[in-house]
């Protein structure tokens, strides 16, 4: 039986593209009907100068994602020459796959465009603790380029309190929160925007909105229309079938409010795997699904084949 560090580094040497050079922007092509994994993951070498928030920055990717990928490494000095894992193979999320989907345990948005066999994918800041992102279905009501931006009481006196004075309007430019767009949601006082700091995409640093990379803002507000539907769900542990393999990718969950969470993960990976009939009957091999749920790296690994048993170590993983 293969360990989960035997089973990613396999994944690696299939997968890996040894090189320092950025990524393209994460648009994928869709998996064939009934599979659910794309992308591969990537491996380059660190330069001296590099950090982890910089090669976020190049590669789409949030900070969190990838120091979950890297344990081990110094996030803000990898060092010359060090192999930086990119996290770029995901399972797809539960659900119908159109519109934006947002999930907010691997801090990660998901735009499906009518009409094309492809899906391109965002790292995203969200609510901090006490300012959780909402959860359910909605739509993009409004698009606003350059936005001003007028903080809300709330945000004023919380920043006053640390004697930080507020303006009523922050206007369009540099120094404006909201980045170079804006879209606003049907979930009242929330957003998708931009930001004028390049640390904290893929972060819990928000007052509930989600706050993309501006290059990113720009690159979805030029392909989503107004009314494009918006389902943001919590859903740390993604099951997903590829190649006749069934796979699951774990990250750190979150409670319904965004906020870092004490859960059951023995009954939250069971209720996960409820949700896809089509694997149920599934010898899991069950010491692997603990070893992935334990790393929270994000990366999909696999735990069955779809048309052999696979012999389970334990009838309870945890």
């Amino acid at each position: 039986m293969l360990s989960r560090f035997s089973a990613v580094n396999r994944c690696l040497t299939l997968f890996a593209l040894c090189s320092s050079a950025a990524v393209q922007a994460l648009e994928l092509p869709l998996p064939p009907p009934g599979e659910d994994v794309v992308g591969q993951v990537q491996v380059i070498k660190a330069k001296y100068e590099d950090t982890f928030a910089d090669l976020g920055t190049a590669n789409d990717l949030g900070y969190l994602e990838m120091v979950a990928a890297n344990p081990g490494v110094d996030p803000w000095l990898p060092g010359e020459g060090t192999e930086v894992i990119l996290p770029t193979r995901y399972v797809l999320p539960p659900g119908p796959r159109e519109g934006i989907v947002i999930n907010l345990a691997e801090y990660r948005l998901y735009y499906f465009p009518k009409g094309q066999n492809v899906v391109h994918t965002f790292p995203l800041g969200i609510g901090r603790e006490g300012w959780g992102s909402p959860l359910g279905t909605g739509r993009v009501t409004v698009k606003t380029p350059n936005p001003a931006w007028y903080p809300p009481q709330s945000i004023r006196d919380e920043h006053a309190a640390e004697g930080d004075i507020l303006p009523t309007v922050v206007p369009p430019g540099p120094d404006n929160p909201l980045g170079p767009y804006k879209m606003t949601l049907s979930f009242p006082g929330y957003l998708i925007h931009g930001s004028n700091k390049k640390f904290g995409i893929g972060m819990r640093v928000s007052h509930g909105c989600f706050r993309m990379l501006n290059h990113n803002v720009l690159e979805l507000a030029g392909m989503v229309p107004v009314g494009t539907p918006v389902r943001i769900i919590n859903e740390p542990y993604k099951f997903g079938v590829s190649s006749g393999k069934i796979y699951l990718e774990a990250h750190a969950p979150l409670d319904d409010e965004g906020d870092p969470s004490v859960v059951d993960k023995h009954t939250a990976v069971i209720n996960a795997l409820l949700k896809r009939d089509e694997l149920s009957g599934l010898r899991l091999d069950w010491e692997m699904v603990r070893e992935v749920v334990a790393a929270e790296d994000g990366i999909p690994v696999p735990i069955a084949a779809q048309n052999e048993n696979v012999v389970a170590s334990s009838d309870n993983p945890f």
